[in-house]
């Protein structure tokens, strides 16, 4: 009785603890989803904004600067208080990254929004835990709760924000006594965050007929080589432009606005302004959008290889924002363009690849399967957590985020 009275307590406990941290998790999201959609027509209608980046930039760096201190790691600090509690998640991760995303975006910036999710989920619940005084144990998982609600609310998948969060910190290993807890924030942060009216993207992906079809395993196949170098490519390339960045401009609130630079001559080069921002939202018709990578046969083969640039450059400088939106538009573009290639789905193709490089990238090939099935449908599912193994097997040991450990 004893015993079954302490389970009691504990869960009632814990429950006091998620219910807010996932309710005020999934409204900053819908916050931040409203805000983000909100400053990209304000670019679409203003278009020169762009020319402003370099200066946004150097906003954004001055802003960090002052005030950023241990928050500029980003999700890496995340990774790390998780792996072992010390100096905590400062409170103002959130406003700095939910301000720095925003400005990135309003001006032109190829940024995602996965990064800025995670962190506020982080921070909120570091925030917590600091309040009620938890234990380093309690602190470890209501952090993961905090990154699973963030990651939950902002893409409305709730069952893979919880495998992410298990999944991101160890690369090959899972730690299962988080699940509970990261599994019931992320589901109440995305009920909360639909609450207020906020949508999420819908792909239609029609279900592949028999899995006996030999042929299309092996495109599947092939393309998922495909797909995990270019994570590799992409992952290679984002530390090692991040370093020549540090490298010759020591001042870091100068990165960003050199980074703006560059990433208005990639906008000459490109011809179009479709590789900006985060990539949702068509700003004329035709545009190369992420929806559109699933329906369109005329998008260029090389849509993907554009984004990349713009992302990693963006990103490597110091603007603020996430790699995974850009990098569901890279692997979208390249399925369709793959597809196109070797006569296969499109829709199918697209969504392989938009899951497949994430697996890769960021070394979760289990969160990117239940990701796809969530989008996309369990019909396709064996295709889809094939694609996500071998991209993740073709990707290298290292992903993007520095702070992941090998198990």
């Amino acid at each position: 009785m004893t015993r079954l009275r302490f389970q009691l307590v504990t869960t009632l406990r814990w429950l006091a603890i998620l219910v807010p941290l996932a309710v005020a998790v999934g409204s900053a999201s819908a916050f931040f989803l409203w805000a983000l959609d909100a400053v990209t027509l304000v670019r679409f209608a203003n278009p020169r904004l762009l020319f402003l980046l370099p200066i946004a930039g150097l906003c954004v760096g001055v802003i960090y600067q002052i005030f950023g201190k241990s928050a500029v790691a980003g999700n890496n600090l995340l990774i790390d208080e998780i792996h072992q509690p010390g100096a905590g998640v400062p409170r103002r991760m959130a406003p700095l990254i939910l301000l720095g995303t925003l400005i990135t975006h309003l001006f032109g910036g190829s940024a995602g929004r996965e990064g800025t999710a995670l962190q506020m989920g982080g921070s909120i619940a570091a925030a917590i835990a600091r309040f009620l005084k938890l234990d380093p144990a309690a602190v470890r998982i209501l952090l993961m709760a905090g990154v699973a609600a963030g990651f939950g609310s902002i893409f409305g998948t709730p069952v893979a924000g919880a495998v992410f969060a298990l999944e991101v910190l160890v690369v090959g290993r899972i730690q299962y006594d988080a699940l509970i807890p990261c599994l019931f924030a992320s589901l109440v942060a995305d009920w909360s965050c639909r609450a207020w009216g906020i949508g999420h993207t819908h792909y239609l992906v029609n279900t592949v007929g028999a899995l006996t079809d030999h042929w299309l395993m092996g495109k599947v196949v092939l393309a998922a080589v495909a797909f995990g170098l270019v994570s590799y490519l992409f992952s290679t390339m984002s530390h090692r432009l991040g370093d020549a960045f540090k490298t010759h401009i020591s001042r870091p609130e100068l990165r960003p606005m050199v980074g703006g630079v560059l990433v208005i001559g990639l906008f000459f080069l490109a011809g179009t302004a479709d590789y900006l921002g985060l990539g949702v939202l068509a700003e004329r018709p035709g545009a190369v959008t992420l929806p559109a990578l699933f329906t369109s046969t005329h998008i260029p083969a090389t849509a993907w290889a554009w984004k990349l640039l713009f992302t990693i450059t963006t990103l490597s400088a110091g603007f603020k924002g996430g790699e995974v939106t850009p990098l569901f538009f890279i692997g979208a573009a390249l399925g369709n363009a793959v597809a196109l290639a070797l006569g296969a789905p499109v829709d199918l193709f697209a969504a392989l690849g938009f899951v497949a490089i994430f697996a890769g990238a960021t070394k979760t090939p289990l969160a990117s399967t239940v990701l796809g099935m969530e989008l996309f449908g369990a019909g396709n599912g064996l295709y889809i957590g094939i694609a996500c193994l071998i991209a993740w097997r073709c990707s290298g040991s290292k992903g993007i985020y520095t702070s992941q450990r090998i198990a």
